[in-house]
C-alpha cells in the first residue's frame, strides 16, 4: 500500500445533557483529545487542524484557540463556512492533502452548544464565553439570500424544505403517513445510540400527529420530524497517512478508508430550482462517489442518509433507487431529528459512527446536505483501501430558473408551506409559483380561510391570482 494512503484512525463523539454545558471551545478540546488518544497521535504531530463552523459563538481565532489548548502548531488551518456538507468537504480536502504527500496528520472537529444558549436565554441570562470576535464577523453564508426571498421571509429551512416537500405531490394524507413510516425506524436507532439527543423510539403516528409537544413548525412538518439543532454535541476525526499509522502502531482493523467522495450543487434559491421536487445534483454526486469508490449501492453494509427533513431523504432515495424502508436502514445514528442536528457538524457524527461500525469490515455510505438542498456530498467509507479519492470540485451545478421579485396576475403554485407561530396557529402561507411567461416568484397567503384550505387539500398545480405592492406579492384564489 502507498504510505500516503489516508485513513481515519481516531473518532470521538460527545453529548452533554446537563445544562448549562461547556462552551464550544471546551467541547472541541474534549473530543479532539479523545480522538487523538484513540489514534495514538500526540497533538504536536498534527499538520492540520480544521473546524466546522459553529453557530453557538463566534471566536476571534477559533482554530488558533483550539491549537493553543492542544499545544499543537499546525501549519495548515481551516474554519469552514455554514452548511451540512462542510464536514465532508474538510475531510475530503484533508485526505487529498495527505494523499498528495503535503501532510501526514489532520484533525477535523465540530461542536455546538445551542442547548446551553437556549437554557441561558430562558433563564434570562446571556452566555459570556471566552475569546469573542470583536467586531463580530458576518454570518458564515457562502452567498447572501436572494432579496426577493428575504422580502417574503423565505429563508428558514423549515419553510424552504416544506415547500419542496409539497412539490413532490404525494398528497396530504399519503405524505403524512409515509413521513411517519420513514422516520419511526430512525427513532429506534437513536434509542440505542448513547450519543443521541433523543433516545426514545416512537410509533409512526406519534411523529406526525400535531398536538402539545409536536406542533406544526412549517406545515406539513411537525416538530418531531425535523432536525433538532439546539443540542450540546461535539465530534472529532483524525486522519493520517498509512505510513504514519504504521509507525504509530495502529492496528489494521482500526483503519477506515475514504474510498471515494463527490460534491455537487443545486441552485442556491429554492424558487430557482429547475425542479422543486427533484435533484439532478444529488444523483450526480452519488454516481460519482460510487464510481470513484469502485463500488455500488448494493455493496453498502450500512448507510447514513442526511435527514434534516423528510424531503431530503425522499429525494435521495429517488435518485439512488433506494427503498425508504431498506432492510439495512437509512441511518447509523438515528438522524438529525433524533440523534441531533448540531448545525453544520452532523456529518462528523455520522462519519464517526460509521467508522466504528466498519471496523468489523465492509463498506458504508455517508451523505451530507447543505443550505436549502443546495449542496450535496456523498462519501463511501470502507475497511478496505482502494478506489479513487476524488475532490471537492462540483460534479454538477444546476442552471437556475429566473426569479421575478414583483409581479401581478395569474400564476400556478409550484410548492408551498404554511408558517406557524409557537402557539400552533398559522401565521402566513409561503408560496413559490410558476409564472405564465416563465420564471418563478414568491408570494404570501394572508387570509385565514385560504391558509386553512391549503392545509386541507393539495394546492400544488392550482391557479392563483397575485397582486403586489412592489415588495411583497399576495396570492388569493
Amino acid at each position: 500500500m502507498d504510505p500516503r494512503t489516508p485513513c481515519l484512525v481516531g473518532a470521538a463523539q460527545l453529548t452533554v445533557r446537563d445544562q448549562p454545558g461547556p462552551e464550544p471551545l471546551i467541547l472541541w478540546e474534549t473530543v479532539a483529545r479523545q480522538a487523538l488518544s484513540e489514534a495514538r497521535l500526540p497533538a504536536t504531530r498534527l499538520d492540520s487542524v480544521q473546524i466546522v463552523y459553529t453557530d453557538s459563538w463566534q471566536y476571534d481565532d477559533p482554530v488558533g484557540r483550539l491549537a493553543e489548548r492542544l499545544d499543537a502548531a499546525p501549519r495548515h488551518r481551516a474554519y469552514s463556512r455554514v452548511g451540512g456538507t462542510a464536514p465532508q468537504q474538510l475531510i475530503g480536502a484533508a485526505a487529498g492533502r495527505i494523499a498528495a504527500g503535503e501532510m501526514e496528520a489532520a484533525l477535523v472537529v465540530g461542536a455546538e452548544a445551542l442547548a446551553t444558549r437556549r437554557a441561558c436565554r430562558r433563564a434570562g441570562e446571556r452566555v459570556a464565553w471566552s475569546h469573542p470576535a470583536d467586531p463580530k464577523p458576518p454570518y458564515g453564508w457562502e452567498r447572501d439570500p436572494d432579496p426577493a426571498a428575504l422580502a417574503h421571509e423565505l429563508f428558514l429551512p423549515v419553510h424552504t424544505y416544506a415547500i419542496m416537500e409539497t412539490a413532490l405531490r404525494l398528497g396530504i394524507a399519503k405524505e403524512r403517513t409515509s413521513r411517519g413510516e420513514l422516520f419511526a425506524p430512525f427513532t429506534e436507532v437513536a434509542a440505542v445510540n448513547p450519543h443521541a439527543w433523543h433516545r426514545t423510539a416512537h410509533a409512526p403516528e406519534e411523529l406526525v400527529t400535531p398536538g402539545p409537544g409536536n406542533r406544526f413548525v412549517g406545515w406539513p412538518y411537525t416538530k418531531k420530524t425535523v432536525a433538532v439543532m439546539e443540542v450540546d454535541q461535539a465530534a472529532a476525526l483524525v486522519l493520517v497517512a498509512s505510513g504514519l499509522a504504521d509507525r504509530l502502531g495502529i492496528p489494521l482493523d482500526q483503519r477506515i478508508y475514504l474510498r471515494g467522495w463527490a460534491y455537487a450543487e443545486d441552485t442556491w434559491e429554492v424558487a430557482a430550482r429547475p425542479s422543486l421536487g427533484a435533484s439532478a445534483a444529488l444523483g450526480a454526486a452519488a454516481a460519482a462517489a460510487f464510481e470513484r469508490a469502485g463500488l455500488g449501492l448494493d455493496d453498502m453494509a450500512a448507510m447514513d442518509i442526511y435527514s434534516c427533513f423528510a424531503v431530503a431523504v425522499r429525494m435521495a432515495c429517488a435518485e439512488l433507487g433506494l427503498d425508504p424502508l431498506d432492510r439495512r436502514g437509512l441511518t447509523v445514528t438515528g438522524g438529525l431529528p433524533y440523534a441531533g442536528g448540531p448545525a453544520s457538524a452532523y456529518v462528523l457524527h455520522s462519519t464517526a459512527t460509521m467508522a466504528g461500525l466498519l471496523r468489523d469490515g465492509g463498506h458504508g455510505l455517508v451523505t451530507g446536505v447543505g443550505m436549502h438542498l443546495t449542496k450535496h456530498t456523498y462519501a463511501v467509507w470502507s475497511s478496505e483501501p482502494g478506489g479513487t479519492l476524488g475532490d471537492g470540485v462540483p460534479v454538477h451545478t444546476a442552471e437556475p430558473v429566473p426569479i421575478v421579485s414583483s409581479c401581478a396576475g395569474q400564476a400556478t403554485v409550484a410548492g408551498y408551506t404554511i408558517a406557524h407561530e409557537r402557539d400552533g396557529s398559522p401565521s402566513k402561507g409561503l408560496l413559490v409559483v410558476d409564472l405564465p411567461e416563465g420564471g418563478r416568484a414568491h408570494a404570501w397567503v394572508l387570509r385565514e380561510e385560504l391558509m386553512a384550505d391549503a392545509m386541507e387539500r393539495e394546492l400544488v398545480g392550482e391557479r392563483v391570482v397575485l397582486t403586489s405592492d412592489g415588495k411583497v406579492n399576495i396570492a388569493v384564489w
